[in-house]
């Protein structure tokens, strides 16, 4: 028998603000490649095409910015995580000579719904 998981406030409010996130990309022109992508280094929100160019997407949700904004809590070494999981979709996926970046989707949530929501393309580059 499966059991039951249970999910934290903390953890709701970031799968509803993917939900959010990916509504959005959407929106901007982005073809969802893969939610939740995870291989042995790791996980990533988002994959997407726009164009020519494949964005790895890391999606930050506040409920206020009284710590600060969502994409300030993308650290240096979540951007050293992030390079792995891309460079483990490309070995897995046999892909080469691909545009691709790093985007971060910053979503501020109330009670009432969103209340913000932002993209930074090229938020980042690679980081090894």
């Amino acid at each position: 028998m499966r059991e039951k998981r249970i999910i934290s406030a903390r953890q709701a409010l970031g799968r509803k603000g993917e939900e959010v996130a990916v509504d959005f990309l959407k929106k901007q022109g982005y073809r969802i490649i893969k939610r939740n992508y995870r291989c042995r280094a790791g996980e990533i929100d988002i994959i997407a095409k726009q164009g020519s160019s494949l964005a790895f997407v890391e999606v930050k949700t506040r409920r206020s910015t009284h710590f600060g904004l969502p994409e300030e809590a993308v650290s240096y070494e979540k951007k050293r995580h992030l390079t792995r999981v891309a460079l483990g979709y490309f070995t897995h996926h046999r892909i080469k000579e691909t545009k691709c970046r790093f985007d971060v989707v910053s979503v501020v949530m109330n009670e009432n719904g969103v209340k913000e929501i932002r993209l930074i393309k090229n938020a980042f580059e690679a980081v090894y």
